[in-house]
């Protein structure tokens, strides 16, 4: 069996299943699962294509769940609740499950950026975003997106741009 991954032959994923409003600075993000690819099942890894203006997802922070970004090319501004940070090729950050310092990374430049996105695949892990009205439950129950006290948003799919 061969282990060699071949980005460019994989489907990637364009757009985002976040509801209205907070879909708009994600619809032209893109992914391309790698560690699906290799049939990881313990962690996920992704390749994120963000064009200038683009954001990798709204800010937010997960309960089981450690993220670690690293910059391959391009240029990203990492928000968090410290503030921004520009992050370059060759820097990246990490995000350890339970720390409610929420997170998201934009493209601010003329150029598209390329990162290397790696998260555990933890049962029970939810995802809180900081800024908005929004929580992604565990198991995606009773919806894939709620408003904080559980009420599901409707028409969830993908909108791309």
């Amino acid at each position: 069996m061969k282990k060699r991954i071949d980005a460019a032959t994989l489907t990637s994923v364009v757009g985002t299943l976040y509801p209205p409003p907070f879909d708009a600075p994600c619809r032209s993000r893109e992914r391309t699962k790698l560690g699906d690819a290799a049939g990881l099942t313990q962690f996920g890894v992704n390749l994120l294509r963000l064009p200038p203006g683009a954001w990798s997802s709204q800010r937010h922070w997960h309960t089981g769940g450690d993220e670690f970004v690293y910059v391959l090319s391009g240029e990203v501004v990492l928000v968090t609740d410290g503030g921004e940070e520009v992050m370059r090729a060759g820097d990246s950050a990490g995000f350890p499950a339970g720390d409610t310092n929420g997170h998201c990374l934009q493209n601010r430049s003329s150029s598209r950026a390329e990162v290397i996105e790696i998260g555990t695949r933890v049962p029970g892990d939810s995802a809180y975003y900081s800024d908005v009205d929004m929580v992604a439950p565990a198991g995606g129950k009773p919806a894939i997106y709620t408003h904080r006290d559980g009420t599901p948003y409707p028409d969830i799919r993908r909108r791309g741009p």
